[in-house]
């Protein structure tokens, strides 16, 4: 798997999509800068996202600084002998408590999230999707941002289905499982289609939607 790990490889992905999708140059115009968005693979990578499930950027930004600020470092041994009035205080949702307590669970049972990042995409959702807390969403943007991986599209974005449908003329816009078809034509791009596509959404609705990195 080559990863994307630098602006070059953003644009050479966007080279490529212009090339296999006309459509996307036009995209590409109105997109303004598409960012790397990569962070360090880890446990304070993969609260950073469970902490944005269903939640607005601007509200994820607060929650996730308010947990990094009462938990300081944000470890697996901190979150597990955290109380209840912490998780009060941050903001979280029980939802999301009892999903940031099992990741931490997992890790401390021998789940090795740097591992995952050498994995085949498809193994390693599978393995991050039996830990409770962890959906289809929330393992693909892991391997997105943690792993630089090149070929993941994750279709259950509703900015990505926003995006991609005011993008393309699509009405109303394409649910999941139409996305999905329809990002299997930019592979083995899909990753850089996924950035160029949020930051499509920042350019035209005035607000960035991409989940933190």
């Amino acid at each position: 798997m080559q990863r994307i790990a630098t602006l070059d490889d953003i644009a050479r992905g966007l080279d490529a999509l212009c090339v296999i999708d006309p459509r996307l140059e036009k995209v590409r115009g109105m997109a303004g800068e598409v960012p790397l968005r990569l962070s360090e693979p880890g446990f304070r990578s993969l609260a950073s996202i469970i902490v944005s499930q269903q939640v607005s950027r601007a509200s994820a930004d607060a929650i996730f600084g308010r947990l990094t600020r009462l938990v300081d470092p944000l470890t697996p041994q901190a979150i597990l002998t955290a109380d209840e009035d912490m998780f009060r205080e941050a903001g979280l949702s029980r939802p999301k408590q009892r999903g940031l307590i099992a990741v931490a669970q997992a890790v401390a049972a021998g789940l090795d999230l740097h591992h995952l990042c050498s994995l085949d995409a498809t193994e390693a959702i599978t393995t991050m999707t039996a830990v409770p807390g962890i959906g289809p969403w929330t393992a693909e943007v892991y391997l997105l941002f943690a792993a630089g991986h090149p070929d993941i599209f994750p279709a259950r974005d509703v900015a990505l289905q926003a995006a991609v449908g005011h993008a393309l003329g699509i009405e109303p816009r394409p649910p999941e499982k139409t996305l999905i078809a329809l990002a299997e034509s930019w592979s083995p791009w899909r990753g850089v289609a996924s950035r160029l596509f949020w930051s499509y959404y920042r350019e035209t609705r005035g607000r960035d939607a991409a989940p933190p990195a």
